[in-house]
């Protein structure tokens, strides 16, 4: 369940397949760091959004999906303007947003094991040099995956302080922390359990 927060409806980007979706992820991944302008980044950045919108995805939740990773973004354009100045911090903020909200809306229209599969028939012909199609597959699931799980544990523990009339208080990151921990050791204990077959794991999820 960790590994899925597919928006089940339907619409014209859920019907695309993940043999479309991850490669032009991966292309996105490349050229964005190859443009410059941030004029043409910002047009990038509202294609997405169009996707989010076509995809049927509540505002709501498509926030959700870079929530989380917006005060590193902050201090990454923030460093990056006092360093390079801020027409630069411009273009490498939109450039980190824009990749972030693209694997988000990859994720919430594209089922997991719909993705390693992609992955797993891409390697297959690799396997006699040793490569392992299946670990590789959970390995980019996992990465494409890693904000929005962060998302998730944050707004466990938050309304969990809530619960106890805690509000905005710092101490939520120690607890952040070892959820996010205990999540990660739980999944390497599932996948040694079931033969070190993350692809299998997460088709049975």
């Amino acid at each position: 369940a960790m590994l899925s927060i597919y928006h089940d409806v339907r619409s014209p980007v859920h019907s695309l397949p993940a043999a479309v979706k991850l490669p032009v992820l991966l292309a996105a991944g490349i050229g964005l760091f190859m443009i410059g302008d941030a004029g043409v980044l910002a047009a990038l950045l509202g294609v997405v959004v169009l996707g989010f919108a076509a995809a049927r995805v509540p505002w709501r939740l498509a926030v959700r999906q870079v929530g989380i990773a917006l005060p590193f973004l902050l201090l990454i354009v923030l460093v990056q303007g006092l360093v390079e100045g801020w027409g630069s911090a411009l273009v490498v903020g939109l450039r980190i947003l824009t990749l972030l909200a693209l694997a988000g809306l990859v994720t919430l229209t594209t089922r997991a094991e719909a993705l390693i599969d992609v992955v797993e028939r891409a390697l297959t012909p690799l396997k006699p040099l040793g490569v392992r199609p299946e670990r590789i597959g959970m390995v980019v699931l996992m990465t494409i995956r890693f904000v929005p799980v962060l998302r998730e544990h944050a707004d466990a523990v938050r309304d969990a302080q809530r619960a106890r009339g805690v509000e905005r208080s710092f101490v939520f990151l120690t607890p952040l922390l070892v959820k996010t921990l205990r999540t990660a050791d739980g999944l390497a204990q599932a996948l040694d359990a079931r033969g070190v077959d993350p692809g299998r794991a997460a088709r049975q999820r």
